[in-house]
């Protein structure tokens, strides 16, 4: 009887082994059916990169989370630039390339109807290093009024950067990058103020978040907005209250003397009997 049952278990052992290599067979199967060949990235890519043999291969990919635009074969791609980054083993998408027949270069990833201008910036206008390709700046002019009096305004807001001086990648993650210009990408009209703000007036640049698209509409600020009434009162009463200083005295000299008329010299003349007297 014992022994019946040892038999017994080990058959039931050996059919859940059989069983369990049976559903991985067939869940493997399965799977192999509901995959698809889509073409990745095989590196890093950065924008305006051509595309090639070096840089693509195809992975194995889901039937059903297939992204709308991927391609399958790599040849279609060959030759074609990349708009923005595109990171190792992401799916290259139609709405990341440039348009066909388009050259390797900063020029082929601008948009249609937009243009590149560059900006001069230091480390501290350039917001200390940290703007990046892809980043969103406003772009700030201080400049003088019509009255000659101190103004900063903001003149465009969420403007795309291209590159950071010649580099159109980004950095290591958290790392910054202190440049000396930054491109931007804007409308021909937001060019001409760029540039009419840089003729009168020091630029300065915002960095903002890549997902904010609120718009702030602002007066600009002036010198009074730099202080309250109460500041103002308080830096101004001590003076205001303190005893106006008194005119040092003036000594006035005394009036000199007219000067003494001399006595005026007589001459007697004789001739003969008549004398004569006259005053010299």
């Amino acid at each position: 009887m014992k022994k019946r049952a040892i038999i017994m278990l080990i058959l039931s052992l050996l059919a859940g082994v059989v069983a369990v290599l049976l559903a991985a067979r067939w869940m493997g199967q399965q799977a192999a059916e509901k995959t698809v060949q889509l073409v990745v990235a095989r590196s890093n890519l950065v924008q305006g990169q051509a595309l090639g043999v070096t840089t693509l291969e195809t992975l194995s990919w889901p039937a059903g989370n297939v992204p709308e635009g991927a391609f399958n074969d790599a040849k279609l791609l060959e030759g074609r630039v990349v708009r923005t980054p595109v990171y190792k083993g992401e799916p290259i998408l139609q709405v990341k390339l440039a348009p066909v027949g388009a050259k390797a270069g900063l020029d082929s990833v601008i948009k249609d109807g937009k243009r590149a201008i560059t900006v001069k910036v230091n480390e501290v206008y350039g917001v200390a290093g940290f703007l990046q390709p892809g980043s969103y700046v406003d772009l700030l002019v201080n400049l003088r009024d019509t009255k000659d009096n101190p103004l900063s305004k903001i003149v465009l807001e969420r403007v795309l950067v291209l590159a950071v001086a010649q580099n159109t990648d980004r950095p290591e993650e958290g790392k910054a990058r202190v440049v000396n210009a930054v491109t931007l990408e804007v409308s021909p009209q937001e060019a001409e103020k760029i540039d009419l703000a840089r003729s009168i007036g020091t630029l300065s640049l915002v960095l903002r978040n890549q997902v904010d698209q609120k718009g702030s509409a602002t007066d600009g600020a002036q010198r009074k907005d730099l202080f309250t009434k109460e500041d103002i009162a308080a830096v101004a009463a001590p003076a205001s209250s303190a005893a106006p200083a008194k005119p040092a005295p003036v000594h006035k000299s005394a009036p000199k003397p007219a000067p003494r008329a001399e006595p005026p010299v007589k001459v007697e003349a004789i001739r003969g009997l008549s004398k004569a007297t006259t005053d010299f």
